[in-house]
Parts: structure tokens; C-alpha cells; sequence
């Protein structure tokens, strides 16, 4: 194994074990629910935005290694950004599991590079991006429950 590939293990199996703000913030104002039906994760991304900033952010739910340490890095990553920042991470990490894994912007990424290494196995690509889908949706006040279909 991979130098890599033994860091994205190490990252993936911390952040399961002990997720980051798995909770539901106190006064959170949006809500997003996402439901990936083809391993059956469930997650509900809470935010709280203040003048167009990601004060607080938690989630709750379900799923795999991959969607729980997914959801917890999101958490971390968006935590005090503006929501334009925090929408442009979105795409960014959607791009690189999605799109082209060796095309990703670092800069914007940072520790989430590590999760590139899903691109390498299409079926949990839905379950690394559940979390981000519905954080997608909560960015545009959305209450409609994302599929990852």
C-alpha cells in the first residue's frame, strides 16, 4: 500500500471512529436531509449562518466509513467560511470525485485531497458526496431530502 493510500485509511478510519461536530448546532437555521438509497446512508447537515458566514455546522446520521468521515471533514472544512467560500468547496470537491481526480484545485481543498482516492471506486463516490449534496442544498435554503440516485 501506498504511502497515500495508507494516509487516506488513516484519515477515513479517525474521522468514523470520532466524527467531527456530530451534533446538531443550537440555532442552527438551515437543515438539509440526504438518503443515498444504494447503501442506505442517511445524513442531516445542520448550518448556522450569520451575514452570510458558516458559523456552526454539525450533522447526524448513518451510513458507511466513507459518508460518516465525509460529513465530518465537510464540517471542518466549511466552519467559519463565507457561503460563497463554502459553496465553492462543494464544487471543488465534488469535481475531484467526480470529474477528474488528478485535476482538483489544493488551494481550496486542503486536507480533503485525501478522499480522492474514492474516485477509484465509482460505487462510493454517492457515499462520499451524500453530505455535500445536502450541504449544496442547504446553501440554497432548500428543503427538499437529496438522493444520491
Amino acid at each position: 500500500m501506498s504511502e497515500i493510500e495508507e494516509l487516506y485509511q488513516e484519515i477515513m478510519m479517525e474521522h468514523n471512529r470520532q466524527p467531527r461536530n456530530f451534533r446538531e448546532p443550537e440555532g442552527a437555521n438551515r437543515r438539509a436531509e440526504g438518503f443515498n438509497p444504494f447503501c442506505g446512508d442517511t445524513v442531516t447537515l445542520y448550518l448556522r449562518i450569520e451575514d452570510a458566514t458558516v458559523t456552526d455546522v454539525g450533522f447526524q446520521g448513518s451510513g458507511c466509513a466513507i459518508s460518516k468521515a465525509s460529513a465530518s471533514m465537510l464540517t471542518e472544512s466549511v466552519m467559519g467560511k463565507s457561503t460563497s467560500e463554502a459553496d465553492r468547496i462543494f464544487e471543488a470537491f465534488r469535481h475531484m470525485l467526480t470529474d477528474d481526480p488528478n485535476d482538483r484545485d489544493s488551494e481550496i481543498l486542503g486536507d480533503l485531497e485525501v478522499l480522492s482516492g474514492v474516485s477509484q471506486f465509482p460505487t462510493r463516490i454517492k457515499c462520499a458526496t451524500l453530505a455535500w449534496h445536502a450541504l449544496h442544498s442547504a446553501l440554497e435554503g432548500s428543503e427538499e431530502t437529496v438522493k444520491t440516485e
